[in-house]
């Protein structure tokens, strides 16, 4: 089953996406209070159906969820830059307000040069899970989503610490959720490709993670309880921007497509800010390609 979010009656909902339009399924902290009692094909049937022309759509994503994102996954991404494949996951933190859905605008903050772009696989967690073992984790996701990882490279850099450049307002894409009964298992080897203006600039498989979804999962169980609708995003492979020579960052005007074979797609659009169209002067990863 396809799931959106959508304003809905005034509120955020979660609606199963059909070929006939949306049908409301709840509000979003109601579904993820008992997301797999709520998408039966009974329950579905039975909830009215609405025109998607119009709507206003919005990430299914509780308020509180947590974001939880893995660098350095992919080798090939390891190599392009100063690092070491780990030993354990590398993991950092987004907000709710850096996420979004398709065809939203992503603005350049101020004192960057542009925004880099990550094609990610988005796992959806759809059970408590706690000292979790590997099987347990496999069990507990509840969908997957395409997700862009759209980066502010000269914040993230500022420090040792990611966040700031990970929490661009609006720059994390996702795509429509696919439940686990209809996704294919990434660790088959799922294609993930980015296109920038429709050049392919990343090609490259699910099953090249160094740590498999499961295996990510299981490793956060062992320090907080995961719940139904926190998000964990698996990391990118090789061809981000800034890893070029000479680096390629993305300007107003730009769009950038994240998809993955069986799940969907997300797409991004890149605008100016006041001040950067204006030139402001910035320091750090240079623009261009």
């Amino acid at each position: 089953m396809r799931l959106a979010g959508m304003r809905f009656e005034g509120d955020v909902v979660v609606a199963a996406v059909r070929s006939e339009g949306l049908r409301p399924l709840a509000r979003v902290t109601d579904f993820w209070a008992d997301p797999h009692g709520l998408v039966t094909d009974e329950f579905v049937a039975s909830r009215p159906v609405v025109p998607r022309h119009g709507v206003e759509f919005v990430p299914p994503v509780r308020p509180d969820a947590r974001i939880l994102c893995v660098g350095l996954n992919y080798a090939d991404h390891v190599a392009e830059g100063p690092f070491s494949v780990p030993d354990h996951p590398t993991i950092f933190g987004r907000w709710t307000p850096s996420l979004a859905v398709t065809d939203q605008h992503v603005a350049v903050p101020v004192d960057e040069n542009g925004l880099d772009w990550e094609a990610e696989l988005l796992a959806v967690v759809g059970s408590r899970l706690s000292v979790a073992t590997v099987d347990e984790a496999k069990a507990g996701v509840f969908a997957y989503a395409c997700f862009n990882d759209i980066t502010a490279r000269r914040a993230q850099k500022l420090t040792t610490q990611w966040t700031i450049g990970k929490n661009v307002d609006g720059s994390g894409a996702m795509s429509e959720l696919v439940t686990v009964d209809e996704a294919p298992d990434p660790a088959t080897g799922l294609r993930i490709t980015a296109r920038v203006n429709g050049e392919v600039t990343q090609d490259a498989s699910t099953d090249q993670m160094i740590f498999r979804v499961s295996d990510l999962l299981a490793f956060l169980s062992r320090s907080f309880e995961l719940r139904p609708g926190d998000l964990v995003a698996t990391g990118t492979p090789s061809g981000v921007g800034y890893a070029r020579t000479p680096a390629w960052l993305l300007q107003a005007g730009d769009s950038v497509e994240v998809a993955i074979e069986g799940i969907g797609s997300v797409r991004s659009h890149i605008v100016a800010t006041s001040a950067s169209s204006a030139g402001a002067a910035v320091a750090g990863v240079p623009a261009g390609r």
